[in-house]
């Protein structure tokens, strides 16, 4: 007889992943508030706020382990769902469109912990500066790589496009259909 391994219990994890400037940040927060529960704020702009010199390739293997911890983290006090601003493969396509290549440890840290879900942030939301953002003219190409990825993966995703209060609702259906979660 076959020995099945079981998976640790845990909240449903939901990632809110994309380009820049897609509204990331403000989709998980509104979630999480709308199924009162936590959420997992990005953790690569505390790590590079706190950075005292330019970010090297390197960084980013570190931002992705402590994204990872964070989630973790945050999954302890979750009420059944865990949204989760960005997610490793935020940070696998950032290091290769910014250098080309990936350390290894983050493709197999995706493959072991896949999200339930991935909502991917449409780019239809104006670009705004801030000074950690660095690739305005490129969000078409970045939203196709995030596409080409999950589908490659085979990941449960859906694209969230829309403003204000109809990106969250656009959101909600989503996680509804595909997860047949209430909302």
């Amino acid at each position: 007889m076959e020995e099945k391994l079981l998976q640790p219990a845990g909240p449903c994890r939901i990632a809110v992943t994309g380009p820049e400037s897609t509204g990331k940040s403000v989709l998980a927060e509104s979630l999480a508030l709308h199924y009162h529960t936590v959420w997992v704020p990005e953790y690569a702009r505390t790590y590079l706020k706190d950075l005292d010199r330019p970010y090297h390739y390197e960084d980013i293997l570190k931002i992705a382990m402590g994204q990872l911890q964070s989630e973790n983290t945050a999954a302890e006090n979750a009420t059944g769902i865990l949204f989760c601003d960005t997610e490793l493969i935020v940070t696998k396509i950032w290091s290769e469109f910014k250098y080309g290549k990936c350390d290894p440890w983050i493709p197999e840290q995706i493959n072991q912990h896949p999200h339930d879900l991935y909502l991917l942030c449409d780019i239809d939301l104006p670009w705004e500066f801030d000074p950690l953002r660095e690739h305005p003219g490129h969000r078409k190409d970045l939203f196709r790589l995030y596409v080409k990825e999950l589908q490659s993966r085979n990941l449960n995703y859906g694209i969230v496009s829309g403003t204000g209060v109809t990106r969250l609702e656009n959101a909600l259906n989503i996680i509804k259909e595909k997860l047949k979660i209430k909302v």
